[in-house]
């Protein structure tokens, strides 16, 4: 082991608490120290901060890390606090006196890491100042926010390219969840990052089981998936400002420990929900998509949609707020047509006529992740050119499965097809040819004397677009949203096309039957003592409190379960313990012993 990745390792488990890095996180953190630039698409909870943390701790100057929201600046420098990292960021949050303290400690070198939003950093006395300052590296978070192809565009992030001309020596990483291929090519354009060592790390949440059932009495069917849920911690979200109050107070009405969140209401109502529910005060946040992006929220265990989102790119990020520490987690969507025409008519609103196509393309694609009969895994995952060849064990079609049936016969003929028209048309007119339709554009394009004209006459058109839609699932077709939805042959369609390979797809489900196994489902059973645990959270939640910080700042869930698991009584075991550093062994260490020492003595003496 040379002589960098020893002390990374030391960092990692000194500092952080983590005995172990995941792929890819040692070579992006070399590579950072060593100067280059970096791109890394990672899922949510999969470690991406680690990947600008650790190499700012290891090179001289200062790192400054660009964050798009004040609570998730908030959220990480609490955390880095909390591991005994010299730390800041300045935002409009912060007293001019404040903001004066932070700069003299950045002036004077007293800091690692400098949070920013992108709008200051890209001010020009800003720049100037940096200018004269030893910088470490710039980290650029969210990175998704600078394309015109992602699902959250941010004009303020343009600027950013400028970054690698002002400051051509200093190494950047960029960082994302979401990001499907024509995306991440886009990025490292707009960024100027040409030359940029590319990672990425898949897009697998394992841990979260995704569910999806029709949408018929929601209010009943959310109130029936939260009844097991009580003491769990999770987030509800609706596309109106309406629907969201509206839910929120009837979830309240029912018992409900729920809240309210959105753009519309007042700053410090806003404020007030967002903190309590950090602090575990509120249990159930209610929210439009204006909630989520801003918090570090480490325990989150469940996320529903009540509304069908517009994209499977904001889909996936959203669900991907639950169970960033790894433990068990799920999504639930309440799927309905009705959803549809509302998220229609929310992107039909923009004067941009490019942007309208794509994004209603992303919707498409959207309603048919929602009509999957495939894994919803292996459909999710190869949308971001994550193709799997297995399904997970984990969604609602894995654990209940729709019946299946020999389709080889119609795969080849729709990938014939798509073939045949030089893999330059779309999902419908692709069906349309298949057929045999004489509509004037089919006529027009002579594709009526293609030998694939009419050779899926026998099957209606809703038939083939369930079809076409799991072949994309599945990885054999690809769809290019950058041109509206073209679809193109994958590699794995080759050995369909010739014959070697079967396809076996799904039938629809009965609507009504779906909504039954739409039920909780069992999460695997847990391996450490649920009432140490739940003592582990009190005592938790009352040093936060104390410290005026969120929970999972103090220890996250894996931590303290890992605790209750391996019950440490003593500074060399507690270290042991996965999230544990030396900075937090000496600040939270004995508080945590003492009640895994009296639960022990508790125990004995029941025996």
């Amino acid at each position: 082991m040379g002589v960098i990745t020893s002390t990374i390792h030391n960092t990692l488990k000194s500092t952080f608490g983590f005995n172990d890095f995941r792929p890819p996180q040692q070579d992006v953190i070399e590579r950072v120290i060593a100067g280059e630039d970096v791109f890394l698409v990672m899922p949510t909870g999969g470690g991406k901060s680690l990947c600008y943390q650790i190499p700012a701790i290891h090179r001289d100057g200062v790192a400054i890390v660009v964050s798009p929201l004040i609570a998730l600046m908030k959220d990480q420098v609490d955390a880095l606090i909390a591991n005994g990292v010299r730390v800041a960021c300045l935002n409009s949050s912060l007293s001019s006196r404040e903001s004066g303290r932070v700069l003299q400690q950045l002036h004077s070198g007293g800091l690692d890491l400098l949070y920013v939003a992108p709008e200051r950093l890209m001010m020009v006395d800003f720049l100037d100042m940096l200018s004269t300052l030893k910088l470490a590296l710039f980290a650029i978070d969210e990175a998704h926010c600078i394309s015109q192809w992602g699902h959250d565009f941010r004009p303020q992030y343009i600027q950013l390219g400028r970054l690698r001309e002002l400051f051509p020596a200093i190494p950047i990483v960029a960082m994302t969840a979401t990001a499907d291929p024509e995306t991440r090519k886009d990025i490292l354009a707009q960024l100027g990052l040409a030359e940029a060592t590319v990672f990425v790390a898949g897009f697998d949440r394992p841990n979260i089981t995704y569910t999806v059932i029709p949408k018929q009495k929601p209010l009943v069917q959310l109130s029936a998936f939260l009844s097991g849920r009580r003491d769990e911690v999770g987030i509800v979200y609706a596309l109106s400002r309406k629907r969201v109050e509206d839910v929120a107070e009837k979830l309240r009405t029912a018992g409900f420990n729920a809240a309210a969140y959105h753009a519309g209401l007042p700053d410090d109502e806003r404020k007030r929900v967002q903190e309590s529910f950090q602090r575990d005060d509120i249990r159930i946040v209610v929210a439009t998509v204006a909630f989520g992006m801003g918090i570090d929220k480490s325990n989150v265990r469940f996320v529903v949609h009540y509304d069908m989102p517009k994209s499977v790119e904001s889909y996936y990020q959203e669900t991907g707020r639950a169970g960033r520490d790894g433990l068990p987690s799920e999504a639930l969507m309440l799927f309905g047509m009705g959803d549809v025409m509302t998220a229609r008519k929310l992107i039909e609103n923009s004067d941009n006529a490019e942007r309208v196509k794509i994004e209603l393309q992303k919707l498409n694609a959207m309603v048919g992740y929602a009509e999957a009969l495939t894994c919803r895994r292996r459909a999710l995952l190869s949308y971001f050119g994550d193709l799997r060849e297995h399904a997970c064990d984990n969604c609602d079609i894995c654990t209940d499965p729709p019946t299946r049936f020999d389709a080889t016969e119609q795969a080849r003929k729709a990938l014939s097809c798509v073939y045949r028209l030089g893999e330059r048309f779309g999902m419908m007119y692709v069906i349309e040819v298949l057929r045999g339709s004489k509509n004037q554009r089919v006529m027009d394009m002579r594709h009526d004397r293609l030998s694939t004209w009419g050779i899926g006459a026998d099957t209606s058109a809703v038939q083939w677009e369930n079809i076409m839609r799991q072949l994309i699932h599945l990885g054999y077709l690809v769809q290019d949203f950058t041109r509206f939805g073209v679809l193109g042959l994958s590699s794995a369609a080759r050995p369909v096309l010739k014959g070697e390979t079967e396809v076996i797809l799904g039938l629809p489900r009965d609507t009504v039957e779906a909504v039954q196994r739409g039920k909780k489902r069992a999460v695997g059973r847990k391996d450490y003592d649920q009432a140490l645990f739940d003592a582990l959270r009190a005592t938790r939640k009352r040093i936060a409190d104390a410290a005026s910080v969120p929970p999972f700042v103090v220890f996250s869930d894996a931590t303290l379960a890992d605790m209750a698991r391996s019950r440490p009584t003593h500074s060399r075991e507690m270290v042991q313990v996965s999230g544990v550093g030396e900075h937090k062994l000496r600040q939270y260490g004995k508080a945590f012993m003492d009640v895994i020492s009296e639960y022990e003595r508790e125990n004995s003496a029941a025996v």
